[in-house]
């Protein structure tokens, strides 16, 4: 998630990317990958239940899904910058750029 810069404030609707790393960054197929499978496990569920970011990577990559890890909490961040899902910590829904440590992903309560 971008957060506003006063150097973008000319800008701002265009803004894309944070970073050049970040552009270089773009997400890809297995990117897709994940988010897709994430929903899936998301809507097969009941409407409060949650899932750890670990189970859309150990079914997407069965192999080396602990390698994997950062993407799928990555897949996470863009579920909730799209409004699709929000992050959560001891119950609570928290700021996707600011959490540390175990997260869970559930879907947005409408």
């Amino acid at each position: 998630m971008i957060t506003w810069r006063k150097k973008w404030e000319r800008d701002w609707e265009q803004i894309r990317y944070c970073s050049d790393a970040c552009r270089r960054r773009r997400p890809g197929p297995d990117d897709d990958r994940l988010e897709a499978e994430m929903l899936r496990m998301l809507e097969s569920r009941g409407a409060s239940s949650s899932i750890c970011p670990s189970e859309p990577a150990r079914s997407v990559f069965p192999q080396d899904w602990n390698e994997r890890m950062e993407q799928a909490r990555a897949a996470a961040r863009r579920l909730v910058a799209k409004g699709l899902a929000e992050i959560i910590q001891g119950g609570r829904p928290v700021d996707p750029s600011t959490a540390r440590g175990p997260i869970r992903v559930r879907l947005t309560r409408r």
